[in-house]
Parts: C-alpha cells; structure tokens; sequence
C-alpha cells in the first residue's frame, strides 16, 4: 500500500509530461503549453513593459527561446517558473532598449532587507468598495500597479496578480526569498498608500 501511494505521490505532472514530449520534439506538446500560459506571460509582460505591442513580442520572443533551449531546462522548478524567468528577462531587455539613457532592472528603486521598515498607512475611510463599482476600482489598481517601480511591481506582479509562491517568485526572477518577501511588502505598502490619495483626492472633486 505504501508502494502504491509513493508511486502516485511521484507521478509526474501534465506539464512534466508535455514539457517532455516538447523535449523530444513533439512540437504539438509544446503548443500546449504555449495555449496554457500565453495568457499569463502576456499579462507579466505588460505589466513590465506597459505597452500592449511590446508585451505581444515578449511572449512571442520568450516562447521561441523557451523551444530553443528546452535542453538546457533541468526540471529543478516547474516549467511555468522558468518560462516567467526568460519572459521577465525579455521584457526588461525591451524596456532598454526603448530607454537606452536609463537602466532598467529589478533592483530599480529597491533598498535592502535591512532597512527599516516603512511606516504603516492609514485604512481607507470610507472602504472604497462601498464607493465603486468592481470593474471601476479594477481599473483604478491596475493603473495604480503601473506607477510602483519596476521593481516593486515585477515582484507584486507575479506574486500577488499571477499567484506564484513566495518560492517560485524567488525562482522565476533569481532573487533571494527575503528579498521577494521585502519587495513585496513595500510594493503593497506603497500600492496602499497611492490608492489611498487617489481616493481622498476624488472623494474631494466630488464635494459641493
């Protein structure tokens, strides 16, 4: 029974076996996962590079070289984590490329885990969600997402919008684990308190 439950514990997953096939060449199992994480890698990409267009070539770019070097991946994380790895790297590349006179990385704007920590904000007062309709306040955090730092909002991104672990945001961006969990933490302080003044200051427009 114990052998039985092993043997299963250990099967490996759909994506292990697509990725495998892909590996073998089975370019059909490699289109699959191209149609399971599109979306995803889409939506990381623009959230870095800001631009809809730019975005599109990331996901084409970082699938292409995903196929290429297929070899090279080692099956030590899943294939989503380092798919997001060469798809973070893409658009990062991109955004160089468009800012040649500024560089751009994911320590942009980021202080270490031994600084203090930022001071806490204030709760919304009125809670915003009584104010606002679903797809409004939608709108308003995914513009104010866009105004973190490169940094911040890479690790916010993919952390809490896409819902990678704490590990696997480690992984895809080769950051330490106290270094995800640091940017994380300001990213979400910051991402409150921009929120906070956007509301204020609206609520403010709407007094007679």
């Amino acid at each position: 029974m114990e052998t039985i439950e092993k043997n299963v514990a250990e099967a490996p997953s759909e994506e292990t076996l697509l990725v495998n096939a892909a590996r073998g060449g089975d370019i059909a199992s490699f289109e699959k996962l191209v149609k399971r994480y599109d979306r995803n890698v889409f939506r990381i990409a623009q959230h870095i590079t800001q631009n809809r267009e730019d975005a599109e070539d990331v996901v084409q770019d970082a699938f292409l070289k995903a196929y290429q070097n297929l070899g090279q991946f080692q099956g030590q994380s899943k294939f989503y984590t380092w798919l997001v790895r060469i798809a973070v790297n893409e658009a990062l590349m991109r955004l160089r490329r468009r800012r040649p006179e500024r560089m751009i990385s994911l320590d942009e704007d980021v202080k270490t885990e031994e600084d203090s920590m930022p001071r806490e904000v204030a709760d919304w007062s009125p809670n915003p969600e009584q104010q606002y309709s679903q797809s409004e306040l939608k709108d308003i955090l995914g513009k104010t997402i866009q105004g973190l730092p490169a940094g911040f909002r890479t690790v916010f991104v993919l952390r809490d919008v896409e819902g990678l672990s704490t590990e696997e945001t480690a992984a895809a961006l080769e950051l330490s684990v106290p270094a995800v969990k640091s940017r994380l933490l300001r990213a979400r302080l910051q991402l409150r308190e921009r929120l906070n003044k956007y509301f204020k200051r609206r609520d403010g427009e709407f007094r007679p």
